[in-house]
Order: structure tokens, then C-alpha cells, then sequence
């Protein structure tokens, strides 16, 4: 039976404290779902939603890497049936008709909801939620492991394929975060030769255990990669420190790509010159294909990739971001309901 109220981790207003609240349940409307949570993880859009000057929508429910259990369905609902595993992602709805929407491309729509910033998050016991917008999750793995993937698994596969990376080509990760931990177990299955670059010891210890074959950290990974290594066919920066993009630019072999994931409000100047005559790309990864994120499941479902997740409960979502916030974690940080 669905209950009256539920807890959900709420941000009250642009740059407040985020708390942990009790909001009251109601039931599905037309071509909604209700979703009964079995598990969130904590992501670094969560904190870039957390510190805007303006929000979309205020006050908002976080979370975007949700796995539940549908709980009763709304009016014109055919697609959807109490006790469906759901996956909720960043992605919400979309307009269906525009270039990018019939073309696949779904993401870059520019009408586009987002779960955690304009559509009540997956952070809380229970979500009210367009039935269009969910995804379905399979079956026979637990619900802490799946939920990484709804963004970070999603979002690495994504950028891995913006790389255009072959078995045999090497690339670098900068930042071994919730992201960058799952981009370096697909790129090995993928075949291709991983740099990890971070400023955590312990993230690059766990690197090495990975599969990584260089692991760095120091000043300029990127002059060492190039000038120790050869350089690297590609580098992905998941971290949203500006100052790891001059190191990818470095990092790179001629005619190399740079695929920019972290999210941060500072400016980069791209180095004209070196881009020109190095014959360099520069490429934005969000999110990715469906069918990234549908292979993503599929790894998680045969064992080849496993997220490194530690779990929590909801009340402990203030104080998780702003370890998150710090560097301070390992892995993916998940709440269990």
C-alpha cells in the first residue's frame, strides 16, 4: 500500500542546504507512474544543480540514477504494469518531433525535462514520473549495483564512443570519480589501453587494480604522457576541474581527441594553435545513446563491469555531496531504500 508521506532529499531554493524532508504521496496522473525506489546513487550533477544561481524549478527533489519498482500506474498508461523494474536517468521527457529527437539523439533536445532539475528526483522512497521518461531495468542484479548506471555507466559509455576508439588504441581518463571508474572497466573490455589520471592516490591505486596500465598523478600528467609515452590516441576529462582540460590537450598524439564530460561553470581558453596545427578534436559527451545505455546493463548483467558503490541511507545525503564536493570519495555513493 502506498503511504501518505515519504522522504525524499530536497533542494529548498538556489544554493541552499540540502535536507532531508517528508513531502506528502500523491497518486499517478494521466500518463504518470508511480515508482516505488529500491536504490539512488549520488552524482557530481547533483551538487552542479545544488550550487546554480537559478533553478528551474525550486524546490526540487535530487537524484537521477534511481532503480525501482512500479507501484500503481495513471490514467492512458499501456507501457507499464505494477512491479516493472524502472530505471530513472537524468533524461526526462522530450519533445519527440525535433531533428535530434527523430534522428536518436534524444539527449540534445531542446525541450527536454531532467529528472532532479525540472522533474521531482529519484532521491526519495517514492516518484511520481512521466511513464514516457522511464527506462526499463532488468531483472537479476541487485538494485545498488544497477543504479551507476543510469549516469555514470551511461555517460562513460557515451563518451568512450565519442572518443571513436578501436581494440588496440589507448586513451586517457581524467578523474577516476563515480564516472571515470566505470569508463576505465568498459574501456577495458572494449580493449583499449587505459592512462589514469588523478590527483588521489588511492583512486589510482584502485586504478591499477582495474587494468590501468599507466596511473598518474603530479603537476603535468599530460607532458608526461606525451613525452614518456608517446601520448594517447584520446583523453576523457570527467572531472570538472578546468584545470585537468590543458593536460588533456597535452596528453593527446596528433590528430588525437579530447572529449570533455565534467560539468563547471568556469571558462576554458582552447589553445588555438596547438588544436590547428596538431590537428586536434575537441568533442561535448551528455549522456549518450539508448543503445549505450542499454549495453551498459548488459555488461553490468554478465559481469564485466562492476561498479565500485558503497551504500548509504537517504539521510546521509547532505553530508555524501559535500564529501563528494571535497574529492573525498571513492566509487559511487548509493542510497538504499
Amino acid at each position: 500500500m502506498v503511504t501518505e508521506r515519504y522522504s525524499a532529499a530536497v533542494l529548498p531554493a538556489a544554493q541552499a542546504p540540502i535536507v532531508v524532508t517528508s513531502l506528502g504521496c500523491r497518486p499517478p496522473g494521466a500518463g504518470e507512474v508511480l515508482v516505488r525506489m529500491e536504490a539512488c546513487g549520488l552524482c557530481h550533477s547533483d551538487l552542479f544543480i545544488a550550487g546554480l544561481e537559478k533553478l528551474a524549478a525550486a524546490p526540487v527533489t535530487l537524484g537521477h540514477e534511481g532503480i525501482g519498482r512500479v507501484e500503481a500506474v495513471g490514467p492512458g498508461v499501456r507501457d507499464w504494469a505494477v512491479g516493472d523494474r524502472v530505471a530513472i536517468t537524468y533524461l526526462g521527457t522530450t519533445c519527440g518531433a525535433c531533428e535530434w529527437c527523430l534522428s536518436g539523439r534524444r539527449r540534445f533536445c531542446p525541450d527536454q525535462t531532467n529528472f532532479g532539475y525540472t522533474l521531482p528526483g529519484a532521491l526519495a522512497q517514492y516518484v511520481a514520473a512521466p511513464a514516457s521518461a522511464l527506462v526499463r531495468a532488468p531483472d537479476g542484479i541487485s538494485a545498488e549495483q544497477a543504479a551507476p548506471i543510469c549516469c555514470a555507466g551511461w555517460t562513460a559509455m557515451g563518451a568512450l564512443r565519442e572518443a571513436g576508439l578501436r581494440a588496440g588504441e589507448s586513451v586517457a581518463l581524467f578523474g577516476l570519480g563515480g564516472l571515470g571508474h566505470l569508463a576505465l572497466e568498459i574501456a577495458r573490455v572494449q580493449g583499449l589501453r587505459v592512462a589514469a589520471v588523478d590527483v588521489s592516490e588511492k583512486k589510482l591505486e584502485q586504478a591499477r587494480a582495474a587494468g590501468a596500465e599507466i596511473a598518474l598523478s603530479g603537476s603535468e600528467p599530460g607532458r608526461v604522457l606525451q613525452k614518456e609515452h608517446g601520448g594517447v590516441d584520446a583523453a576523457i576529462v570527467f572531472t570538472a576541474a578546468p584545470a585537468a582540460i590543458p593536460q588533456a590537450f597535452r596528453a593527446v598524439k596528433r590528430n588525437g581527441t579530447v572529449v570533455l564530460v565534467g560539468i563547471s561553470r568556469n571558462s576554458f581558453e582552447l589553445p588555438l594553435v596547438e588544436t590547428v596545427t596538431r590537428g586536434i578534436t575537441v568533442r561535448g559527451s551528455y549522456l549518450g545513446a539508448r543503445q549505450d545505455l542499454e549495453e551498459a546493463f548488459q555488461l553490468l548483467q554478465t559481469g564485466a563491469i562492476r561498479p565500485h558503490i558503497h551504500t548509504h541511507v537517504l539521510d546521509e545525503v547532505p553530508s555524501l555531496l559535500e564529501q563528494m564536493r571535497r574529492g573525498a570519495l571513492l566509487g559511487r555513493a548509493v542510497i538504499s531504500f
